[in-house]
């Protein structure tokens, strides 16, 4: 059987950007697939009483200077989004549909950006009318397919199969069994996969 890591995503998380920058990298080093698994951040938290670290105000302002460094480790661009949180449901319904489509990295690579390198307001819909306009999608083609019940159906299964496994926010990943959740345990995936 291929190596593979199980990667459980949301796009409004800013340590999800960051494993989504670095993972791919980790996989082609190791012989491994990526198993990209969108699901809903909000969902999972519901599910498990979970809640953003950026709750919690001392959390939060150790989080950015943490992210902070984490970014000029990897040498990627990371920049705070004034709009945060933003309620990504229709958004991970887009990567389910674009997943569905063959299509899932251009999709990411425009909407990671637009939420956590040049920042934009993706709670207005006139905003990520635009974004999806100058990243060659119809937008009324795009909102009739990401309403779709298989779409739909989809994204609720992958967040309930995220819980079942154990996951309580994101990014989380499986290497076989074993659970890593976070960003910075990016290392502890690697050496799964070197033994997988």
């Amino acid at each position: 059987m291929p190596r593979s890591v199980d990667f459980f995503f949301d796009v409004g998380s800013p340590t999800a950007y960051l494993a989504y920058t670095q993972l791919p990298k980790i996989a082609a080093r190791n012989d491994a697939a990526v198993n990209w698994k969108p699901m809903l951040l909000g969902g999972v938290f519901k599910a498990t009483g979970n809640q953003t670290p950026a709750a919690i105000p001392a959390k939060a302002v150790y989080m950015n200077s943490d992210l902070a460094r984490f970014a000029k480790r990897y040498g990627v661009p990371l920049n705070f989004n004034p709009h945060f949180p933003i309620n990504t449901l229709q958004l991970m319904r887009g990567a389910v549909a674009e997943q569905m489509e063959g299509r899932l990295d251009a999709y990411l690579d425009l909407v990671f950006k637009a939420m956590w390198v040049e920042p934009k307001n993706l709670n207005d819909p006139a905003e990520t009318g635009a974004l999806l306009k100058q990243g060659g999608y119809d937008a009324e083609g795009f909102l009739a397919r990401i309403s779709s019940e298989p779409v739909k159906n989809q994204l609720k299964a992958n967040t309930e199969e995220a819980v079942s496994r154990g996951a309580f926010g994101a990014p989380t990943f499986f290497v076989g069994e074993a659970m890593f959740f976070g960003q910075d345990r990016l290392d502890f995936v690697e050496a799964a996969l070197k033994t997988a």
